[in-house]
């Protein structure tokens, strides 16, 4: 995977109005996120819908809690391994919500500011499929080789960032197993 103008080349773009341009330039750490909708299930478009503004808020029962929600994600990687990209790299999507990280040793909030968001179509409960993974890890590896502030430690979990408001991805998500596909990729 390769990065050009902050879109990953070769995968599916679906530009989210849900938007805006970094306070800084930087672009320096990771947080991984599950969603499914509705809850518990996969497939289909309402998390597409949900990232454009465009989601039936009749179409199921829980959708009309969320469907005014102004959210977006950098990346969306779905069950099979698909990657779909809502947000350039280089611009603040809307992901983290009220957040706080502890930085070398200095306390950062407003995560969304230098942070992408990603993703993962699953929940708390269901294991994470192997095509996510090695997904995951390659978007990793080329987020790495893009940005010279982000590393592997600087991958972290919107539970971590939000602990009182946020359990994503969840004990569903094998920290050792991407690390071990971190590792393949070199």
């Amino acid at each position: 995977m390769r990065i050009e103008e902050g879109w990953l080349t070769g995968i599916r773009r679906v530009p989210s109005p849900n938007q805006d341009a970094r306070p800084a330039s930087e672009v320096s750490a990771v947080v991984l996120h599950s969603i499914s909708l509705p809850p518990g299930e996969f497939g289909g478009e309402h998390i597409e819908q949900l990232f454009t503004n465009t989601l039936d808020a009749s179409a199921h029962p829980f959708f009309s809690s969320i469907a005014q929600l102004q959210v977006s994600a950098h990346l969306l990687i779905r069950r099979d391994g698909e990657c779909v990209q809502f947000v350039p790299f280089d611009r603040r999507a809307w992901h983290a919500g009220r957040s706080c990280w502890i930085d070398q040793e200095r306390v950062r909030r407003a995560l969304n500011d230098f942070t992408v968001g990603i993703e993962l179509e699953g929940d708390e409960v269901h294991a994470y499929r192997d095509a996510q993974y090695r997904t995951l890890a390659s978007v990793t590896k080329a987020l790495k080789l893009n940005y010279p502030d982000m590393n592997y430690a600087r991958i972290t979990s919107h539970a971590r960032v939000a602990p009182l408001r946020k359990t994503d991805p969840g004990a569903a998500f094998d920290w050792a197993y991407f690390r071990q596909c971190l590792k393949a990729l070199g």
